[in-house]
């Protein structure tokens, strides 16, 4: 049985990266979601276990210290992680998943998971990045401000990433991140085994 693929998907603040995902999640069931732990505070709709593993920052710094996550950082304040050992059990049963992280987290995943499929989500311009988070209403005009600010530098990660999409429309977004799923399972490093079955079998 062939490992699954880690699809790790960042963006600035914004940019629409989690409409994307969950967009995609709903049409490929078959892929699975890593939650990610964090220490901010639930915003509304938001379940636990669901969007995020809420925890206290006594909770995740022992998460930390005992080695239980891939990779963790601090992001406006908050803690920010992805909790190993259900990715590890995924990926060795053949199952996708997909991993929804900021630039810093991501760089670190790329250190232990160098196969893995990364994909950078960019709003159109700034301009429509700002519409986007005023329009969203979840944070102070200082808050937006401050991910603006942050926003540039978090573009320009996105040199380090395989793919980039522009988030235009949702639609096409899927579209796409679809097509770059289907296409790295279908590259010949990741077939060989099948290639090797079939030549026995002749």
């Amino acid at each position: 049985m062939r490992k699954g693929f880690l699809i790790v998907v960042s963006g600035p603040s914004g940019a629409g990266k989690g409409t994307v995902c969950s967009a995609f999640l709903k049409e490929h069931e078959d892929v699975a979601y890593s939650v990610s732990a964090t220490t901010r505070e639930p915003r509304a709709g938001e379940q636990e276990g669901v969007n995020y593993y809420f925890l206290s920052r006594g909770e995740f710094e022992s998460m930390i210290e005992n080695g239980e996550l891939l990779e963790w950082a601090e992001v406006y304040g908050n803690y920010y992680g992805t909790p190993l050992k259900k990715i590890e059990e995924k990926l060795s049963k053949g199952q996708d998943i997909l991993l929804e992280i900021d630039t810093q987290g991501a760089l670190n995943v790329q250190k232990k998971f160098p196969d893995g499929v990364y994909v950078f989500i960019l709003p159109p311009s700034i301009e429509e990045l700002a519409k986007r988070l005023r329009g969203r209403g979840t944070d102070s005009e200082e808050a937006v401000e401050r991910r603006l600010a942050a926003a540039a530098g978090e573009i320009a990660v996105a040199r380090e990433y395989t793919y980039t999409i522009v988030n235009d429309t949702v639609e096409h977004s899927v579209q796409t991140l679809a097509a770059i799923v289907s296409a790295e399972h279908a590259r010949t490093c990741n077939n060989l085994e099948k290639i090797d079955e079939i030549i026995k079998g002749a």
